[in-house]
């Protein structure tokens, strides 16, 4: 991830980050020009997903699952064929 200077528009580095909650950070950045010097506080935040993981929808699919009534959880595997425990 790049960074820029308002002040001078020279290159900054990310000196260190401090991770707000899981979806919001702060990112602690310097100036890359030693005449400037500045220092700032940049913010980092998930804004949306485009493609979900497949970890994710199996994860929801299974949680889903298990909060379903015994007999739903049957009637779902009767139709997709999946033959009973």
């Amino acid at each position: 991830m790049r960074v820029e200077c308002k002040e001078c528009g020279s290159k900054g580095r990310i000196t260190s980050r401090e991770n707000v909650s899981a979806l919001f950070a702060d990112l602690y950045c310097q100036c890359g020009s030693a005449h400037c010097g500045h220092t700032w506080v940049s913010q980092l935040t998930f804004s949306h997903t485009l493609n979900p993981s497949a970890q994710s929808v199996d994860k929801l699919l299974f949680d889903r699952l298990r909060r379903m009534p015994a007999e739903q959880q049957q009637e779902l595997f009767d139709q997709l064929g999946v033959p009973a425990r």
